[in-house]
């Protein structure tokens, strides 16, 4: 595959860099002395400007064709202004923060993504292999950071974060620069608005709005969760890698999984598998293996949805308009999906704790009910997307 190892190598530093905030920003922002209410509104923000922040920088991408130039500038500017977090400890001052920092680095993946299709060409049917190395990543500082922070406590996590955000800027400046032109000059005669009206398109919006809100609890009090039942942060760190793991696996075997079966029942098995995850989760109490094997099914509830949406969105919208198709999955589904589950989450959590895992449940299953009684599974024949 063409420029495997430098796409592959940018995706194993971003991953780690997320690695290391979503494990564990909620116990550094606990340290610092933030209620739950506040630790879920602060955990929610990176998601609120990726609502709108994606969809900006894929429309900027398609129009002029420097999505390279794009994806550099979001990862210096993301550096830049995350430097001041050695000094803030307020919630406004911290939140002020995290709006300026995830403006620049929401402008990234789903810039990437489009890049990295587009460097594999013919053989985008292998991303998989490349986004594999992502997973490798989350794993490895998930990993390293639990046993470090175990030894040193969190308060050197902002110093990890700034130094692989400095690494990652380095390695966008190794990258190739795709080979899209411009929307405007590739005539294609589609909106991307008229792409979103397809019923079969608005239907999957909303069900990955639902998938990632249903991760609320997970990815805003698992981790929290975890330590009040006992465990250390090299546990938490293990479960957390655990899941990743069973990620990576599947990405080995994608591409023969979306050869094979039509991707939106891909997606509704996903959902059904992560309802069943959240259900786990919510009855295991402090039984380890439990908690391990709810944790294998996050190669369903975040692989084989995202390889099988990315795919999906790329077949639907096109090359002319990848950068904003992919802006929207992600600004929908892992923006404001993702943020009204951490934000609920962080209002309902002292009330109800672990048992929002049973609303999450249902929250899947509702997502999945959506795609299969909206005729999504219905509208094309295997392996292809109208």
């Amino acid at each position: 595959m063409p420029y495997y190892w430098r796409l592959s190598g940018f995706y194993f530093f971003y991953f780690g860099l997320l690695g290391t905030l979503v494990p564990y920003w909620s116990l550094y922002l606990k340290d610092l002395g933030f209620s739950a209410v506040a630790i879920g509104g602060l955990m929610a923000i990176p998601q609120l400007t990726k609502i709108g922040a994606p969809n900006l920088w894929g429309w900027l991408a398609d129009r002029s064709g420097q999505r390279l130039r794009i994806i550099r500038a979001g990862n210096l500017l993301a550096a830049i202004v995350f430097l001041p977090v050695f000094w803030v400890d307020t919630f406004w001052g911290m939140a002020t923060l995290l709006v300026s920092f995830s403006f620049f680095w929401n402008a990234v993946l789903a810039q990437f993504e489009v890049l990295t299709l587009q460097s594999l060409g013919s053989q985008s049917h292998r991303y998989s292999h490349v986004r594999l190395w992502g997973s490798v990543g989350f794993i490895l500082a998930v990993l390293v950071l639990g046993e470090v922070l175990d030894r040193a406590g969190t308060a050197v996590l902002p110093w990890v974060l700034s130094g692989l955000l400095w690494l990652l800027w380095l390695g966008t400046l190794t990258l190739p620069a795709g080979n899209a032109p411009r929307s405007r000059a590739s005539g294609a005669g589609v909106s991307a608005w008229q792409v979103l009206r397809r019923p079969a398109v608005s239907l999957f919006l909303i069900a990955s709005f639902l998938m990632q809100m249903s991760h609320g609890p997970y990815y805003t009090f698992y981790s929290i969760y975890l330590e009040e039942l006992g465990f250390s942060k090299f546990v938490v760190g293990l479960l957390w890698s655990l899941g990743v793991l069973a990620e990576v696996g599947l990405f080995v075997v994608m591409h023969r999984l979306l050869s094979r079966f039509y991707i939106p029942w891909i997606l509704v098995a996903s959902l059904l598998l992560a309802a069943l995850r959240w259900l786990m989760i919510a009855m295991a109490g402090d039984s380890l293996w439990l908690l391990a094997l709810a944790q294998l099914l996050h190669a369903a509830s975040f692989g084989s949805f995202h390889a099988a949406s990315i795919a999906w969105v790329h077949r639907q919208f096109g090359e002319a308009l990848g950068g904003q198709g992919q802006a929207l999955y992600s600004s929908l589904g892992f923006g404001a999906g993702w943020a009204a589950g951490a934000g609920l989450s962080g209002v309902l959590w002292q009330q109800w704790g672990v048992n929002l895992f049973f609303a999450a449940t249902l929250v899947a299953v509702l997502a999945a009910g959506l795609l299969v009684v909206g005729g999504v599974t219905r509208s094309a024949h295997r392996g292809q997307i109208r």
